[in-house]
């Protein structure tokens, strides 16, 4: 079935369900109002037609069906709210098949224009990569994300548990729906982890002893307001031991109530997303170590998660002043709720930094797995690990494209270069990105476009969008030498093996200038573990192939001009012999007369 088939099959599935719970909530609210009326009808029978006891257990029984009916109907919504959730969530994955990613983030918060390459490759920001790729459902796995594509760092574990994850829709679906009905920032939710960390909570919370006489407190006090109701003691000495308890809470537990509650007072609704993820998370079984690690990890966090998301229910329910009076009278409220708190505080709250990083890390690897799964007509690279640079690539193409993309066959070596000409328009760019991007996917252990990749783990370095900065006066030519300047510190004092991807070096010079330049620039790096593919409109820096044949190489992506300019967007070896500037240009000019 095809991609398009499959989500639009599960929206008209879920859009009949939906329909069937929708008449079904109806039905459930028509009798809750039918058995609410029928038990204030038999109370008023029995006070006005008859005192029949039949009138009490009509009562009876119409408060019972109708508790039943609004907890069936409580429920009957929760799950509306879930498909809901998981039918946008299919209809957003309907519309990226046709290249609409507005429903997504796009990273432009982690766009960084003296990057080694992100800018240059279109990594972040809209319609980029990251824009196609990211289903993140919260901050932590939208960073991490981010750092990953924006890192060269080869995890094959990481491919294992990409791989497993695609092969499992309904979980990429189920966990992705959880962000349709909250974001989680988990930045908010570190920083009051942290907090709580450094609430000093009175150690007479953690004392046994002292929890043994509060339940004795309650005992005795449960006992007195019963002996005062059988008359065999005074009731004001039950109305003075409530008071006492009042006061004794409000003395002993206001501080820490206090710090607690200005420390929590964001995290409920981040809460109660984590909780689903984690229990999702939980519920699941996987194989790959990546992933079993992530499983175990989050292992004991569902209680945790729900035990702190019970304390942060009853700081809540402290609002109702009854209720806090009543409670803290008759139970000491406040002071169980202290000591839950410190226990959960003491067990817990270290470990929690490990588990929002494990749902991180979690909401990446669905990312990828979608991207995975949307993409069927992508392959899995090969990576070896060895200290020289390879990249040897088949039908390789940029994928942004899709089904209209040229493919191309392309072979980089160890410390060779590779002097790619062209006219404007001939593609260069775009192959240059294709390479990167692929190259980026391969690290990460997603599928690339190509019929076959092999590549080695090497470092990345691109100049193709250098811009000037008129407010720190710096001027186009400047940029460009201090981008230079950064390319030769980055590969520079470091073993590892560099790719260099360069459009047009010294664009902001005369055209000897720049020929120089660039001659004297890659002569420079050439004795350094560097490879480089660079894309040129000066033929006569392909000279640099005749005079070290063995190590510079030409390549060109060549047009047909006749009537019409004619691009075939295909890399052959050898020097442009077509331009195509002054051809279109005198086009434009004989339009206009």
């Amino acid at each position: 079935m095809e991609l398009k088939e499959y989500y639009s099959s599960h929206i008209k599935n879920i859009s009949i369900e939906l329909e069937e719970k929708k008449h079904k909530s109806r039905s459930f609210i028509t009798a809750e109002i039918i058995s609410f009326l029928t038990a204030i009808g038999a109370v008023v029978g029995y006070f006005s037609i008859s005192s029949s006891s039949l009138w009490w257990l009509l009562a009876l029984v119409s408060l019972v069906v109708y508790v039943l009916v609004r907890n069936a109907d409580a429920k009957n919504d929760v799950s509306i709210r879930l498909k809901e959730a998981l039918m946008r969530v299919y209809q957003k994955e309907l519309r990226a098949l046709d290249s609409h990613f507005e429903d997504f983030r796009d990273g432009s918060e982690y766009q960084n224009l003296h990057h080694e390459f992100s800018f240059d490759l279109d990594i972040f920001g809209p319609d980029s990569l990251f824009n196609r790729m990211n289903r993140t459902v919260t901050s932590g796995g939208s960073d991490r994300l981010a750092h990953l594509l924006s890192t060269i760092e080869w995890n094959r574990n990481s491919r294992a548990a990409i791989h497993e994850l695609s092969r499992h829709e309904e979980f990429l679906a189920s966990f992705k729906s959880n962000g349709e009905f909250q974001y989680i920032d988990t930045h908010v939710v570190t920083q009051a982890i942290d907090a709580i960390e450094k609430i000093k909570v009175p150690t007479l919370f953690h004392s046994p002893v002292v929890k043994f006489l509060c339940c004795l407190d309650i005992i005795f006090l449960s006992i007195c307001i019963i002996a005062s109701f059988l008359g065999w003691v005074s009731s004001s000495l039950s109305v003075w031991w409530g008071v006492t308890n009042f006061f004794m809470m409000m003395a002993i537990c206001r501080h820490s109530i206090s710090q607690m509650s200005r420390v929590v007072a964001n995290l409920h609704q981040q809460l109660s997303s984590l909780i689903q993820l984690v229990r999702l998370i939980d519920g699941s079984k996987f194989a790959s170590s990546h992933l079993c690690v992530i499983h175990e990890q989050l292992s004991m966090a569902t209680d945790s998660f729900i035990a702190l998301k019970r304390i942060l229910n009853s700081l809540e329910s402290r609002s109702n002043i009854l209720g806090l009076i009543i409670f803290n009278i008759l139970g000491l409220s406040d002071y169980f709720l202290v000591r839950r708190f410190a226990y959960w505080q003491q067990n817990f709250a270290n470990r929690m930094p490990l588990w929002v990083e494990a749902i991180s890390d979690m909401d990446a690897l669905v990312s990828m797995a979608t991207f995975e799964y949307n993409h069927p007509e992508a392959k899995e690279a090969e990576v070896v690990e060895t200290p020289r640079l390879i990249f040897e690539a088949e039908n390789l193409y940029h994928p942004f494209l899709g089904a209209t993309a040229k493919k191309n066959d392309f072979r980089i070596k160890d410390r060779n270069y590779y002097i790619i000409t062209g006219a404007n328009m001939a593609g260069k760019s775009t192959f240059l990105r294709a390479i990167g991007v692929n190259y980026i996917l391969a690290m990460n252990g997603i599928p690339v476009f190509a019929d076959s990749l092999r590549v080695s783990c090497f470092k990345l370095f691109s100049s193709m969008r250098t811009q000037d900065d008129l407010s720190h006066g710096i001027s186009y030519f400047n940029a460009e030498l201090l981008r230079l300047q950064q390319l030769i510190d980055y590969v520079s004092g470091d073993e590892r093996p560099t790719l260099l991807i360069l459009d047009e070096i010294l664009k902001g010079t005369n055209s000897a200038d720049k020929l120089n330049g660039s001659r004297l620039f890659l002569e420079s790096m050439s004795s350094k573990n560097v490879s480089g593919v660079i894309a040129t409109h000066d033929l006569e820096l392909s000279q640099l192939a005749e005079q070290r044949p063995m190590q510079f190489h030409n390549y060109c992506f060549e047009i047909q001009v006749g009537q019409h300019v004619t691009y075939d967007y295909k890399i052959t070896s050898g020097v442009a012999r077509n331009q195509n500037a002054t051809y279109l240009l005198k086009q434009i000019l004989d339009k206009c007369q």
